[in-house]
C-alpha cells in the first residue's frame, strides 16, 4: 500500500474543500432588479439554490472520504508497527542456531 498517495489524496481533498469555501454560491447571486426580468431572475435565484445544497453535499463526501482516508493511513501505520514489534520479538527470542544445519 502506497501509504503517501493515501495522504495526498486526502490533503488534496480537504485543499479543495478549503478552497470551495472562499467563494460561496451566493457570492454571484444578485437582486431581481440586476436581471431585467423577473423569470430569468427567479431562474438565477432557484440555480443558485440548488448549486448550493449540491455544493454542500459535495463538500460534507469529500471530508468524509478524506477523513476515512486519514483512518486507513493509521491503520496501514499501527498495522506495520504491530509487524515491525513481532517479528523483533521472533527474531530475539530465536536461540541464534540454524535448525537446518544439523
Amino acid at each position: 500500500m502506497d501509504l503517501d498517495a493515501l495522504r495526498e489524496a486526502a490533503s488534496g481533498i480537504r485543499t479543495t474543500l478549503d478552497a470551495m469555501a472562499t467563494k460561496k454560491v451566493s457570492d454571484i447571486d444578485a437582486s431581481k432588479d440586476a436581471f431585467g426580468h423577473d423569470e430569468l431572475a427567479s431562474a438565477v435565484v432557484d440555480f443558485c439554490d440548488r448549486w448550493d445544497i449540491g455544493v454542500s453535499h459535495l463538500a460534507s463526501d469529500g471530508a468524509e472520504v478524506s477523513d476515512r482516508l486519514n483512518h486507513c493511513v493509521k491503520s496501514y501505520e499501527k498495522t506495520e508497527q504491530h509487524i515491525q514489534v513481532s517479528a523483533q520479538g521472533i527474531l530475539q527470542s530465536s536461540s541464534g542456531t540454524d535448525p537446518g544445519a544439523s
